[in-house]
């Protein structure tokens, strides 16, 4: 038609594919498909389900996991985690004796357990990783045990509860900056993190090594003062 001006409709642009060292390959073995039965005929949790944890089928398919007990509600709601908040429900008395079931059927030389964070219990959940490691022990003697805990608000008894149990490893993790906590982790505070790995290295052994470890890409900065 004179003088119409014909429109071009928008076209999405074209995503740019990943490149191939960022992309998952989806794994073809049986191995994946194994150890997941495992898991839900154990009735276990895991923090590579209950975290969306993006590296899991690559572990699965090599017969590993990261166990997660006392449920899978946690009673604190982290900003870079994917695990359920929410009214948690009692813990399970046979929760310990399955997960050292596990760690026997598949075979694990190492074995690293966390849990969700418990406020709601007055040693948060503490006793529950005690019984939890010793069982561990006791069906898999040769198994180096790590735990990942929470920082049971900092409460003595609570952490002297888990080292006396003697796992090999006792990690809890900072997640981020000090400046950075507040937006990062709920409830929890820099302070209080390093206050628990100081006791825990302090009240261990040369048979027990303390670990905690760091996320990257938060709005950290490469300046000195951001780590403080």
């Amino acid at each position: 038609m004179s003088g119409s001006t014909l429109s071009t409709p928008n076209r999405p642009t074209a995503r740019p594919r990943l490149p191939d060292w960022l992309r998952i390959k989806l794994p073809t073995s049986d191995g994946f498909a194994q150890t997941r039965a495992l898991i839900d005929e154990l009735k276990l949790h895991t923090v590579c389900q209950s975290a969306m944890c993006p590296n899991h089928w690559e572990c699965w398919t090599q017969g590993t996991a990261t166990f997660m007990i006392a449920g899978d509600r946690c009673t604190r709601a982290c900003g870079f985690c994917a695990v359920s908040t929410a009214k948690p429900l009692a813990l399970e008395a046979d929760e310990p004796q399955r997960v050292a079931e596990a760690t026997r059927r598949m075979r694990l030389k190492h074995v690293v357990i966390t849990a969700v964070a418990r406020d709601d219990l007055q040693d948060g959940g503490a006793n529950h990783f005690r019984r939890t490691i010793e069982a561990v022990r006791r069906l898999n003697p040769q198994t180096i045990i790590e735990v990942l805990t929470p920082d049971f608000n900092d409460r003595d008894p609570a952490i002297n509860d888990v080292l006396e149990a003697r796992p090999h490893i006792f990690n809890h993790n900072l997640e981020t900056v000090r400046r950075l906590t507040p937006q990062v982790r709920s409830r929890a505070t820099y302070g209080r993190s390093l206050n628990v790995l100081r006791k825990v290295k302090a009240r261990s052994d040369d048979g027990i090594y303390t670990k905690s470890g760091l996320m990257l890409g938060l709005g950290e900065t490469e300046g000195n003062s951001s780590w403080r």
